[in-house]
């Protein structure tokens, strides 16, 4: 008398099991992950009963999982807490039963559907289904009396089970592959999805004998338990690096998210080494098996450097374990990682200056790049920024939170000026007044910094201005010999935007000026010299016609003022002609003079002058 019992899949079960085989996997090597993780699992539910002292079949032998392969077979074996024949029917004949109509449901009416169906036995186990014509598993529960059982199925219509005699504690899988499948009974292949996968479960596997998972999850051991050429060693193994990494990140939390975390900076900034723009390597696990590699969204795009892992039991995730099933969950998840690694960056700058002066000078277009992108967490970042100052040596930086301290009582707002290094700022006519009053002014050498400043706007509650725009006056400021009275300076600055016509906007006496003679300034307040020469730079029809007009601001102290004035009266002509090239001189000193042909032929006809006037 035959003791094989049939068993018939309910009408919804069926429609589940073609839904998982056929649609919600769409890679097919996942399924090598979905039955390591049920073993893994099983091996874990061991050692608890093994904890709680209860009696266990076979206590001597140790959790582990052996998998080997033969002609278009694969078996995948563990020493775990095994399965009875109620267990069998169970877990393998109902598919998640507690959640499969509600699941049936949501997928009916495009909803997400329930995402703690994955990592229980029977949606993971069916993904065996993808490529296998038959599954049978061979399980003998850890229980002393139990016996042994086989089930056995073809995925179509149900499955059958039969007592299968006195086998070992555990479960054993056995995949007959189909044609098309067929390459993954090849050791080199299958050794390659292990790895990529399951190189972390903490579990021994073995692949036809050969022990595969060698590397440590230390992300998952206590920080002080591991020692730092191991952190070295691990780095190398993930980050296909062999420098040492500039810094290393390791930390757990609890709450809001339950998150192990080790995460890596290189020492150097690989998209500055001529390379293209580089990708996230960090990678994301669950309970140590990994659910997406160089994953999507963990980190912002500016934290694109990072090499790691990231691993978290609180992940809801589709029934493949693919993609994050619950985007705001993922957006918190973002948040928590970056705002640990900020706070990060902020203690060791504090802590280790130099090392950070190393890693800033790697990686500060980065977190410019996050301040211009990133308004969560743009404050945080502001900390970060380091700058060169009027009030510091050549090569030393300051923080914006140094320059805060150091502000004197009344000033309201931080100053900072762009130019192409130290002495072309300094020489800059924008800097001459901040320079006869004694203000600090930060000098960015960046021409990116326009937007990162405008995008940061504030730091400590004090402006960030430019030096362009800043409304000051030189503080009482000593009247020279020959300085213009008010009222010949508003004269003159009449006679010069007459003069200049429509290539001015406004012509008006400076109380900001030093020693030039005169200044452009943008007569919009939102835009700066140093914008305008970005967007310049970035306009395609590079023969369109600056229409742009600035204002321009005269100097009456400066020598060439007074005698201009004078000259407007004698030799209008001559006197225009050096209004023209009072203009070109501040704009080249703006850096806005781009063709300067016109520019150069007026100097030659004024030296000209000047040398047949001197013969």
């Amino acid at each position: 008398m035959s003791t094989t019992e049939k068993h018939h899949f309910q009408a919804e079960i069926q429609q589940l099991l073609d839904i998982v085989i056929h649609s919600l996997y769409t890679d097919k090597e996942i399924f090598v992950r979905e039955l390591i993780s049920n073993a893994a699992d099983a091996c874990e539910k061991l050692r608890f009963t093994q904890a709680a002292g209860t009696a266990v079949y076979q206590s001597e032998t140790v959790p582990g999982i052996a998998i080997t392969t033969g002609e278009k077979t694969i078996t995948i074996t563990d020493t775990g807490i095994g399965m009875t024949h109620g267990e069998l029917v169970e877990n393998l004949g109902t598919i998640a039963h507690s959640g499969t109509k509600a699941f049936l449901k949501q997928l009916a009416e495009d909803k997400k559907p329930d995402t703690k169906l994955i990592g229980q036995f029977g949606v993971g186990f069916y993904s065996a289904f993808m490529v296998a014509t038959n599954v049978t598993v061979l399980s003998r529960s850890l229980a002393p009396d139990a016996q042994g059982w086989r089930w056995t199925s073809q995925g179509t219509g149900g499955y059958e089970i039969e007592p299968a005699g006195d086998l070992p504690r555990g479960t054993a899988i056995t995949l007959q592959l189909k044609d098309d499948a067929s390459e993954f009974a090849e050791a080199d292949n299958l050794e390659r999805i292990i790895k990529r996968y399951s190189n972390f479960v903490q579990y021994p596997i073995e692949l036809n004998g050969k022990r595969l998972n060698t590397v440590q999850a230390i992300w998952a051991r206590s920080k002080n338990e591991i020692k730092p050429e191991e952190y070295t060693e691990f780095y190398h193994f993930l980050g296909h690096d062999d420098a040492e990494p500039r810094y290393r990140l390791h930390f757990t939390a609890d709450a809001p998210l339950a998150i192990q975390a080790l995460l890596f900076v290189p020492e150097r900034n690989f998209e500055t080494l001529g390379m293209a723009r580089i990708e996230s390597e960090v990678n994301l696990y669950c309970k140590k098996v990994m659910i997406q590699d160089k994953a999507k969204g963990l980190f912002p795009e500016w934290l694109r450097f990072l090499k790691g892992v990231v691993d978290s039991e609180d992940l809801p995730l589709n029934i493949s374990r693919e993609t994050m099933q619950d985007s705001s969950l993922l957006k918190k998840l973002n948040g928590v990682l970056t705002g640990r690694f900020l706070k990060f960056l902020d203690e060791q700058a504090e802590k280790e200056a130099g090392t950070y002066a190393k890693f800033y000078e790697q990686y500060n277009r980065f977190l410019k790049e996050g301040v211009v992108s990133d308004y969560q967490h743009k404050d945080a970042l502001g900390k970060l920024l380091r700058y060169e100052s009027s009030a510091l040596p050549k090569g030393a930086q300051t923080s914006l939170a140094e320059y805060v301290k150091r502000l004197p009582e009344g000033q309201k707002e931080i100053y900072f000026l762009i130019g192409q290094n130290r002495e072309a700022v300094e020489s800059s006519p924008y800097y001459e007044v901040f320079q006869a009053r004694k203000f600090e002014v930060l000098f960015l050498y960046d021409p990116w910094d326009e937007f990162v400043m405008d995008h940061l706007r504030q730091f400590d509650g004090k402006d960030l201005r430019s030096a362009e725009k800043a409304e000051l006056d030189v503080a009482e400021p000593t009247k020279k010999e020959g300085t213009l009275s008010d009222d010949d300076a508003t004269a003159l600055a009449a006679w010069i935007k007459e003069t200049l016509g429509d290539r001015i906007s406004a012509v008006r006496p400076s109380k900001r000026l030093v020693d030039s003679p005169a200044v452009v300034l943008e007569a919009d307040k939102f835009m700066t010299s140093t914008m305008r020469r970005i967007m310049k730079s970035m306009k395609r029809d590079t023969d369109a016609p600056d229409i742009v007009k600035h204002d321009l601001e005269i100097n009456p102290a400066h020598p060439l003022m007074s005698r201009l004035n004078a000259m407007r009266q004698a030799d209008p002509a001559l006197a225009g002609k050096v209004a023209e090239q009072v203009l070109d001189s501040a704009r080249v000193a703006a850096g806005l003079m781009e063709d300067p042909r016109a520019m150069l032929k007026r100097i030659n006809e004024l030296l000209e002058q000047v040398l047949t006037a001197k013969a």
